[in-house]
Formats: structure tokens, sequence, C-alpha cells
């Protein structure tokens, strides 16, 4: 049978946001001719202009150098889509207010696309996927009457850091058959020599293990943390001796809210799939997620927070990160607002009419907790008088 010819080489379907966008670039900084589809208009026309939609290192200067060169296209619908060889689908199965996985956003952007899918293509899965959703699609493809190949390469970069990671660390591929296989090693190939393969559903569930190991890490020193807050210790110098010269300790990690929009997600999807008998990542869960309200019951203890003002500093999910998605900071407002006489806010990197200066929140905040650890933050000394709260021991340590 002769191979089906396409005018273009990928096309990633939700292209414009934190997954998609860096991806985009670099396959089309490594010369493949690459489509952006995201309906979102106004971040397609920040793409075509040169700017990025978010903060991401080394990105502007990508998507000027790929703009220019005509290796990237933005659309905001998905008429190109049928002239690549590859589909990128940048959407995976979030979990809903039961914490079950929810299939409805995938399967939307399937039958969004259905019409402009052609044989011979193959499409990428690329977001995190409850197991055997692989399998699935390429079922519900079939049924549908098309020759498309279906293959699941998670992506496993840092958000903010994704350009450099993709060409650092190893990329895990997975397809139903060899040529598929092989197919998409090619392609990602042209920016890493790194692989691992993988079946389907091994490829699904090493991407949930990885965010859920480092959920139920987090969580492990949240509650030593807790443990030690609630008996009045100074949990800094507990973590020194433990990880001091101590190599068996050395990756133990610090305490602080573990959020955004993969960790908590994918540790729920692991154990709606073990049968809910993933007892780790429920207990994991309801550390990290009471985090928050553990650092309001500490300020309650030193007084009532009715007749006083609350700051928060910071708001995004990660430092230097301007994305809010899933941040726990915004729990730690709402709460906040229940109990303080006023809630104000402040974050560098998140452009909210809502939000206060960090100089204006410092003079009129009676009570401070550090929400998420930007390097702004790093060794700032409060005025007199300010309670402050800051699990990430970010502030001078006068100040602490």
């Amino acid at each position: 049978m002769e191979r089906t010819r396409f005018e273009r080489d990928v096309c990633i379907i939700g292209g414009g946001g934190h997954v998609g966008l860096p991806l985009a670039l670099t396959f089309a900084d490594s010369g493949l001719r690459t489509v952006v589809y995201d309906i979102n208009a106004k971040v397609v026309e920040s793409i075509r202009s040169g700017q990025m939609p978010f903060r991401e290192e080394g990105a502007d200067e990508v998507l000027g150098r790929v703009l220019a060169s005509g290796t990237l296209e933005v659309e905001s619908s998905p008429s190109l889509l049928s002239t690549c060889e590859f589909v990128v689908l940048i959407v995976g199965t979030p979990v809903d207010e039961h914490l079950n996985p929810n299939f409805t956003a995938m399967q939307k952007a399937l039958e969004q696309c259905l019409a402009t899918l052609r044989d011979g293509q193959t499409l990428i899965l690329r977001s995190t996927v409850f197991p055997g959703i692989s399998g699935f699609t390429r079922r519900w493809l079939s049924d549908r009457g098309l020759d498309v190949r279906v293959a699941f390469c998670p992506e496993r970069v840092a958000q903010g850091q994704s350009i450099r990671e993709f060409r650092t660390l190893p990329q895990i591929i997975s397809a139903f058959d060899r040529e598929t296989l092989a197919k998409v090693r090619a392609l990602f190939a042209r920016f890493t020599a790194d692989f691992v393969e993988l079946e389907p559903m091994e490829a699904e569930l090493a991407k949930l293990m990885t965010n859920a190991w480092r959920y139920v890490q987090f969580a492990t020193v949240n509650q030593f943390y807790m443990i030690a807050k609630q008996q009045g210790l100074d949990f800094d110098r507990i973590l020194h001796a433990c990880r001091h010269n101590y190599p068996r300790m050395a990756g133990m990690p610090g305490p602080g809210f573990a959020a955004g929009p993969c960790l908590m997600k994918d540790t729920m999807q692991l154990a709606a799939f073990s049968g809910n008998q993933f007892v780790l990542g429920h207990a994991a869960m309801l550390v990290n997620e009471g985090l928050p309200a553990f650092m309001i019951e500490m300020a309650e203890r030193e007084g009532p927070l009715t007749e006083l003002t609350a700051g928060i500093l910071g708001m995004s999910f990660k430092s230097e990160s301007d994305d809010p998605r899933d941040s726990l900071s915004y729990k730690l407002r709402k709460v906040l607002k229940l109990k303080a006489r006023e809630v104000l806010c402040s974050d560098p990197y998140i452009s909210d009419p809502s939000f206060v200066g960090r100089d204006e929140l410092l003079a009129k905040a009676d009570v401070i907790f550090v929400g998420t650890p930007h390097p702004e933050y790093r060794g700032l000394a409060l005025p007199a008088g300010r309670r402050a709260y800051d699990v990430w021991s970010i502030l001078s340590k006068e100040t602490r």
C-alpha cells in the first residue's frame, strides 16, 4: 500500500497551553512543520504576534525563531489538522468532584476533530490519562471507520523548564504495534536520544505512579512538619538533622503546598484504578489538602483573626510560575475569608486586579502567610509586630 503523503508533520490539539506550546515550539525548532490548534482566539493571536501567553524559560527566543522560519503555524480551527501526519492531543482525564476520572473533555475534543482526522495519521496522547484510555481511544476511532494509529507518549517535564527538559530527559513511548512505535520514536528523536519503550497501559501507569510518588513524598514531609509544629518545635532544625551529610535522606523534600494541575489529580486516578485500595494516595491527599487549614489553625492558636487583616504572599501553584491552577493559596484564601476581617493577596507573576503589591500587603496585613516561595520573598524581613506563617522557611530567620 502506498504511504499517505502529508503536507505538514505534526499538529498539537490544545497547543496553546503550558503542555502543548513548549512541545510545539520544540518540534518546530527541530525543523518539523508544526501546527498549533487552540480554540482560545486570544491565545492564538498572542502566539502569532510572537508573545508567549505564559512564562516558559527560553520560549520567547524559540517562538520568534520558528515564526520567522515558517515552521510554526497557529490556528483557532482544526482546518489544518488533516494535513499533518502526527496529531498530538493535549487533553487528559481530570477527576470530577467525587475524585473519579472524567472522560468528557477528552471525548469532546476527539469528536470536534473527528471530521478532520484521516487514515494514515498517528494520534499521540500526551497528557495523563486513566489506564486503558489509549486502548479505548484506539477502539473509538476504529468504530468510526478511521485507520488512525494510537500512541501514548506522556510528558514528564517541569512546567517552566519544558523546552530544556524535552532535550535532556528520557521520553517514554508506547504504541499498539511495532510500526507505530518506530514512527513515534523517530518523531521524538528529532530532539532527544533517550527512550523507554513500554506497552500503552504500562506507560499510562508509569506516568500516574511518577506523580503519585512525588505527591506521597510531599505528604510525608508535610505530616512531619505538622507533628513538629504541634509540639512547638523548630522543624527546620529537625529537617537539617535528618539530611546533613546523610545520603539516605538526601532526597527528602522540604514541606510546602503540594498542588498544581497534576499531582493530586493523578494520585486520585491511580486510587480509582486500584479500586480505591491505594490508601497511601488517599492519606497523602488528606495531608496535603489539609495543610492550608493547619496553617490557619497555627495562627489562631496565637489569637483570633476576626479583627485582623490577613495577607498571602504568592498565589501561583509553584515558585516562579504565573499559573494559578489548583494552587492551594486559593484554598488558603477561601478559608481565611471566613476567619479574618480582610484578606489581601499578592503575586509578582500573576496579573489579577484584585491583588495588591507586595509592599502594600506588608504595610496593611497584621498576619502574613507565604503561599508560594517566589525568590522575591527570600530573606524578606516583615515590619515589626507582624505574625508570619511560612511553611517554606523562605522569609528571614528573624521574621520566622
